[in-house]
């Protein structure tokens, strides 16, 4: 089997564990709208929710994944089986240690540390004074998360994708259940949400620890803080947390930003961003995570040239994804922020306000998707400084931009900044490439009819939007009409992502 062909199966495994997870997302972001509305209280549980998952993404996934799979795959691939996971218990005592202190200084420091990522909270003693007793409560959870992360490692870098994917659902379960049980037993609901993050974080972790078991794996074996694996993972990360802290400074530089602006507009920000997520998460990150074993093994053989043609086919069936995907979210945003958040304490302001945010949000949604698979390439090519020097480059671009289209737009010129910035990211990086690879950089030439077609979808969705929640139901029939007319136009993505999904379907079936 080709790679680009296994990523493609990886990837419909991922996405269809995701599917689930992003659906009870939204059942999440439904009750959590109703329970909390968009007003301080909302945004005081986001703001305290955000600062683990800040860290979860600087320190797991943001940063030890991209070093770990590497080095993990090459270990595994050239000293054995017992090596690679004593490099992986290593890693983990690391993790304990540092993240350890880490959650000790932001117990102590929970007020600062509100100020920090919210500081047009100071005008309202109340709401930072609540924010941070929220953070104390979630803090914790970074340790069980971290720990997760660590699990999609050694698990992805054997292909195995399934249970990391479906740890979100456990996340998304328990908060669900907070909820209701805080309405109705009239507990204080973001309370009631902290604590459920903390019980979530260690049922995400116990779902792991079979399909470990499985793979040979033990948390009991040989381990050394100074392992040769773990210091070779130790110099990768180095730049990559400064670029996940790059990364991550862009959220929380757009937190910063709207608590400026009116009470609601991190919560509207917040809404829409999580519709935008339901497309990436399902394609965009899914083909990424399915794509950093396959780019480092095709790296650490020296298989350059297959390594970029798989690059340039990975890019082609994210952008055959989230070009229509984009074009939908913005012809169908009211209808869908109304239908799915439009009740209880979310007024129609509220709803309005998060459908604009969307349509800023989904202009960046085909370059959120290219810039993970970008980064995993550099990655598995163990060069960390580029894609740092450039993720700098963009979060000063993303802050100007802010700050000068909020003047206009307020919180949708935020949204738009970010778009615009990521756009930027993405060519960057792609210039960036010229300097591994001898041959075309980008070489997806269907893009001009994926453009088209994606064109056509949105009018044609645009038309129906009149008809409220209705118009939803349309959804299934314009993907349709997409997948139907590129495969009459004979585009190879077409096949791709049906020759994914057959496999998946063969799978289960076989279960």
């Amino acid at each position: 089997m080709s790679h680009t062909r296994k990523i493609a199966r990886n990837a419909s495994v991922v996405a269809g564990a995701t599917l689930l997870s992003r659906v009870l997302g939204f059942v999440r972001d439904v009750v959590i709208a109703f329970a909390l509305g968009a007003g301080p209280l909302a945004d005081s549980f986001f703001v305290a929710f955000r600062l683990p998952n800040l860290l979860r993404r600087l320190f797991a996934e943001g940063s030890l994944t991209m070093a770990f799979v590497p080095v993990f795959t090459r270990s595994d691939r050239f000293d054995g089986q017992d090596e690679a996971f004593a490099v992986a218990r290593s890693t983990a005592l690391w993790l304990l240690l540092l993240l350890g202190l880490l959650m000790g200084v932001a117990i102590v420091a929970a007020r600062p540390l509100t100020l920090v990522i919210a500081p047009g909270f100071a005008d309202t003693p109340e709401v930072v004074n609540h924010t941070a007793l929220l953070v104390r409560i979630c803090f914790p959870y970074i340790l069980f998360i971290s720990g997760v992360a660590l699990c999609m490692g050694i698990l992805n870098a054997r292909d195995h994708f399934l249970a990391p994917a479906l740890a979100p659902c456990v996340l998304n379960a328990v908060l669900i259940t907070a909820s209701l049980a805080a309405v109705a037993l009239g507990w204080p609901v973001p309370t009631t949400l902290a604590l459920a993050v903390l019980v979530a974080g260690l049922g995400q972790w116990l779902l792991q620890q079979p399909f470990l078991r499985r793979q040979g794996f033990s948390w009991f074996g040989p381990a050394s803080l100074r392992h040769p694996g773990v210091l070779r993972i130790g110099r990768l990360m180095l730049p990559t947390v400064v670029g996940a802290a790059v990364y991550q400074l862009n959220i929380v530089l757009g937190t910063v930003l709207a608590s400026f602006l009116s009470l609601g507009s991190i919560s509207f920000l917040y809404y829409a961003d999580r519709l935008v997520q339901f497309p990436l998460g399902v394609f965009g990150i899914a083909v990424s995570q399915a794509a950093l074993p396959s780019f480092s093994r095709l790296a650490a053989d020296g298989a350059h040239e297959d390594l970029l043609q798989t690059l340039n086919k990975t890019l082609g069936l994210l952008l055959f994804i989230s070009l229509p995907s984009a074009a939908g979210l913005i012809a169908l945003s009211e209808p869908m922020v109304a239908t799915l958040f439009g009740r209880g304490a979310f007024s129609a302001e509220a709803v309005q306000a998060t459908a604009w945010a969307l349509v800023g949000y989904s202009t960046g949604l085909p370059a959120f998707c290219c810039v993970r698979s970008l980064v995993s390439t550099y990655y598995a090519l163990e060069d960390t400084k580029t894609p740092v020097k450039i993720a700098t480059l963009c979060l000063l671009l993303n802050g100007g931009l802010g700050l000068l289209l909020m003047q206009f737009w307020a919180h949708v010129g935020l949204a738009l900044a970010v778009a615009l910035a990521s756009w930027a990211n993405v060519v960057l990086l792609l210039r960036g490439l010229r300097a591994h690879f001898n041959g075309p950089w980008m070489a997806v030439p269907g893009v001009v009819r994926m453009l088209g077609l994606s064109l056509l979808v949105g009018v044609g969705a645009w038309v129906t939007a009149g008809w409220g929640g209705w118009a939803l139901l349309g959804i299934p029939f314009w993907a349709a009409v997409y997948l139907g007319a590129a495969g009459m136009l004979g585009m190879p993505e077409t096949e791709l992502f049906f020759d994914g999904t057959r496999q998946v379907l063969r799978r289960v079936g076989k279960r």
